[in-house]
């Protein structure tokens, strides 16, 4: 026969179960999220740098379990085409990130204003991006072909002779560059556009009573209140830009897309390391390239963020 609970315990359990629902709800609700991103981020991030201190190459048996240490990373640091690799990315990032983010700022700040039609011009806007990199890519490779294309043809019609945009490194880079600017800059765009219409208009029109010109509201209102979302945009644009693949993949027409020009004038880190891992299967040393990478892309964004906050500190004080 079994005995009665106490009235006292047989309340408490609504109690407790609120406060396991309370405190293991939002556990339970964010789990899902860590799950996925333990088994397609985090382990491969770390696989990868396992693999980057072995000797796996597809044409060793048994060289998957081969340790070798840090003599990946010591021939990486030997390697002129890993640096010249780097020298490329970061000039194409360089080449396309700022100008393209000076436009988005300036289109931005034109769609904010009263126009007809403006949301049907924001949509196209965000077309150039929401396109296929692929068949972007092959467009402008048809417009900077050397023989027949049109921008070589533009160029004749101001006496300029016939540029060999891909034989080049800094005719490829300003191609390449012009491809991402074209795709990215209207993406900005519309983050700048709704940074923008969160700014409170009493500003403008306090700033317009006491004389100002728009270009001074802009430079004094727009730019201070938009800093955190400028420093977003930097740092996306930055990660973006130091993983390029796509654009350079695709704009190289030679039997050996990977090298990235004949010269490997346009070969970013993202290009070499699949080059590494597909081309040459040396699946060690690609790995150590991945995780130099990731090293670059983290001491980039942590040069912004430094970079921010003295920013910060320069207003505040």
């Amino acid at each position: 026969m079994t005995r009665p609970r106490p009235a006292a315990a047989h309340a408490a359990l609504p109690v407790r179960r609120y406060r396991l629902d309370t405190k293991g709800a939002p556990y339970a609700f964010v789990a899902p999220f860590f799950v996925v991103f333990g088994v397609f981020g985090l382990f491969p991030l770390v696989y990868t740098g396992y693999v980057s201190l072995t000797g796996w190459r597809a044409d060793t048996p048994g060289s998957e379990s081969a340790f070798v240490g840090w003599r990946n990373y010591v021939a990486l640091w030997h390697d002129p085409f890993f640096w010249n690799a780097v020298k490329n990315t970061i000039g194409i990032g360089l080449i396309s990130t700022v100008p393209q983010l000076l436009l988005a700022l300036g289109v931005a700040h034109l769609l904010n204003y009263k126009l007809r039609g403006r949301t049907l011009i924001r949509m196209g806007v965000l077309l150039p991006n929401v396109t296929s990199v692929a068949a972007v890519t092959i467009i402008f490779v048809q417009l900077f072909g050397r023989d027949y294309g049109m921008v070589n043809w533009l160029l004749g019609l101001v006496g300029v002779d016939h540029v060999d945009w891909q034989a080049g490194t800094w005719t490829s880079w300003i191609a390449i560059s012009v491809i991402v600017t074209w795709r990215w800059t209207g993406y900005n765009a519309l983050i700048y556009l709704a940074g923008m219409q969160a700014i409170p208009f009493e500003l403008y029109e306090s700033a317009a009573l006491d004389g100002a010109s728009r270009w001074r509201q802009f430079r004094t209102i727009t730019v201070p209140m938009l800093r955190p979302t400028i420093l977003f945009t930097v740092i996306v644009s930055t990660i973006g830009s130091l993983q390029l693949f796509g654009e350079p993949l695709l704009f190289n027409t030679s039997q050996t897309p990977t090298t990235g020009g004949s010269q490997h004038q346009f070969q970013t880190l993202a290009l070499y390391t699949y080059d590494q891992f597909w081309q040459k299967f040396k699946y060690g040393y690609g790995a150590a390239i991945s995780w130099a990478m990731f090293g670059i892309i983290a001491l980039f964004v942590a040069v912004n963020l430094v970079a921010a906050r003295r920013m910060r500190g320069v207003d505040a004080s």
